[in-house]
């Protein structure tokens, strides 16, 4: 099958159904239409702007500008994290948790999955390497915020319980577990649900691609299998490693609480 060619009129009836629901918003009140219209702007520039980056790679295979562009990828994802918080870390510890965090699981499960699995000639080639990067990056990005903001909010909240059992001659890592624990549940959410729900409540985004490009069924499904089982565990890998580094930086080396290190306490 011809693979369906979209024009600027599909794409306008389509920003049109957006342009009705903020004007929803604004007519209940609802204070969300000058975001929803920002967001969708964003995502049209940075689109397209994709779009032209990627046709001009996939046209040569030099490593350099590959490399350069995951590293953009992942500054942004690391923006992302940090301002999806409420209570940030200062300094460089509130963008550095989450890049060094996504560049330990994305970037290593990436890896895997290129050399040992996909196999592609080069293992860099843009057509695999930026689309599973994305992917994982974008997913693991949600996890390690959620369970950042978890965190976080936990220990603010439970700040007099947590001192008094440090009081008591607790270690740190004793008086946080619990909360962590929590917040790495609270990180895995997003995905178990995908999972759970995958080819019966929902069609994920790889397999419906796969499958209106002409890509055999089957086939599209073991590529989506694939790649929601590395979403997993560079969202798992990445949420216990941004959690340890948080956890150990809410503690200063005489084992007392530092809230005074995030924004907004």
């Amino acid at each position: 099958m011809d693979l369906i060619h979209l024009g600027p009129l599909d794409l306008g009836l389509a920003a049109a159904l957006v342009l009705m629901l903020a004007a929803l918003s604004l007519y209940l009140g609802l204070g969300v239409e000058r975001r929803l219209l920002l967001a969708a702007l964003r995502s049209l520039i940075q689109l397209g702007l994709l779009g032209l980056v990627l046709k001009t790679l996939f046209a040569q295979t030099h490593p350099l500008p590959i490399f350069a562009l995951t590293g953009v990828m992942l500054a942004v994802a690391a923006w992302e994290v940090r301002a999806r918080q409420r209570h940030r870390f200062r300094g460089p510890w509130g963008i550095g948790i989450g890049a060094l965090s996504m560049f330990v699981s994305s970037f290593s499960v990436t890896l895997l999955a290129l050399v040992v699995v996909i196999r592609p000639t080069p293992w860099y080639a843009p057509q695999y390497l930026i689309p599973f990067l994305g992917m994982l990056l974008g997913n693991t990005m949600s996890g390690i915020a959620i369970g950042l903001e978890s965190l976080t909010r936990q220990a603010c909240d439970l700040r007099p319980v947590l001192e008094d059992r440090l009081a008591l001659g607790h270690p740190w890592q004793q008086v946080i577990a619990p909360l962590r624990r929590e917040a790495m549940r609270a990180g895995l959410i997003p995905i178990i649900n995908a999972m759970s729900v995958a080819g019966v409540v929902s069609l994920p985004g790889m397999m419906t691609g796969q499958i209106l490009a002409g890509s055999p069924p089957m086939e599209a499904a073991k590529y989506q299998l694939l790649i929601l089982f590395l979403i997993a565990a560079g969202t798992g890998f990445g949420a216990a490693a941004a959690l340890w580094v948080a956890s150990r930086r809410l503690f200063d080396g005489r084992e007392r609480l530092r809230l005074d290190r995030l924004d907004g306490v």
